[in-house]
């Protein structure tokens, strides 16, 4: 599969989605970070080698060196904005040597402001689990002209909502408490987002403010890649997938748009695991499969947890009597 792309010098290329990003204006010491995701699309296992970059002013790394076939990894690029000031921009090189050589380049670029610091550097959310509220709060304090204010907070995040203090002024400074709220209805997975300070400042009036934290399921799910092997049209396996929780529950459905899948009906008593048998009869189509599972609950509002299922369906042999 590899193979028949690597002529084209873009192999690398396709497991970014995304290959540049904008920190925009942001206070000094504030944790400017951002993940440039990629997924190994290929047969074949990846090894990301190194990576680089072209400014002190972002320091790279590799969240996982090894990818085999659909796992996930990033590139981490820290801007390091309590060293530097004024417009900065990075390359950032990422090196590849298996299955092949490739270099792939990302880049970042911002604008860190000297007269607005953060404490602590970004609304720091911790690990919630997934149906709790949770908050944080930060202080942005500004020294400068006695008439600087914020006029508003905004974020294209509609799970989170924001109090602003009223200004503390003195000694030439301002300074604001902002309490940042997470909603109970965010959804599962890493929080990477950012408010946006709106200021009077008519020249540069918007400063990024990150968000980073972690919806915890409340419903997990094992394992969470279901390898069904190598089948024959006809053939028949069976697994069993483990369902986990926190607190005792029931599980309300079980959603499969794939027919050749068969589950055991689940109990009716709220535990905190639940055993589901699964039977998969290899049908219609040849080739590499994948299907996903997902297991609703009556936890957290409905809480689910999800499976991918993958088998490899052989074509059925035709003899020739001669």
């Amino acid at each position: 599969m590899l193979a028949s792309v690597v002529s084209a010098q873009d192999w690398a290329r396709k497991m970014f989605n995304v290959t540049s990003h904008d920190f925009g204006t942001v206070a000094r010491g504030a944790d400017a970070i951002y993940e440039f995701d990629l997924q190994n699309i290929y047969e074949e296992d990846v090894h990301v080698t190194a990576v680089r970059s072209s400014c002190g002013c972002t320091t790279p790394s590799i969240k996982s060196k090894d990818l085999k076939t659909w796992e996930k990894g990033a590139i981490v690029c820290k801007f390091n904005t309590d060293s530097f000031l004024g417009e900065k921009s990075a390359t950032v090189t990422v090196t590849i040597d298996k299955p092949y050589y490739a270099e792939v380049q990302l880049n970042v670029r911002g604008h860190i402001r000297g007269d607005v610091v953060f404490q602590p550097g970004a609304v720091k959310l911790g690990s919630v689990d997934q149906g709790e509220p949770s908050s944080a709060k930060v202080n942005v304090a500004y020294a400068g002209g006695s008439n600087w204010q914020i006029l508003d907070v905004r974020s294209d995040n509609p799970h989170l909502s924001v109090e602003m203090s009223e200004p503390m002024r003195g000694a030439g400074r301002i300074a604001y408490d902002l309490t940042v709220k997470l909603k109970d209805d965010a959804p599962v997975g890493y929080i990477q987002d950012h408010l946006t300070l709106v200021t009077n400042d008519g020249r540069n009036p918007n400063i990024t403010l990150p968000v980073e934290g972690k919806v915890a399921p409340a419903v997990t799910v094992s394992p969470a890649a279901l390898a069904l092997g190598e089948l024959s049209q006809g053939e028949t396996v069976e697994k069993k997938l483990i369902v986990r929780a926190k607190k005792p529950f029931k599980i309300t459905s079980i959603k499969c748009d794939n027919k050749s899948y068969q589950f055991a009906q689940p109990s009716d008593e709220a535990k905190l695991l639940h055993f589901i048998p699964i039977t998969y009869t290899a049908g219609g189509k040849s080739g590499n499969q994948m299907q996903k599972i997902v297991i609703e609950t009556d936890i957290a509002g409905g809480a689910s947890g999800e499976t991918i299922a993958t088998v490899n369906v052989k074509d059925t042999e035709v003899t020739v009597n001669e």
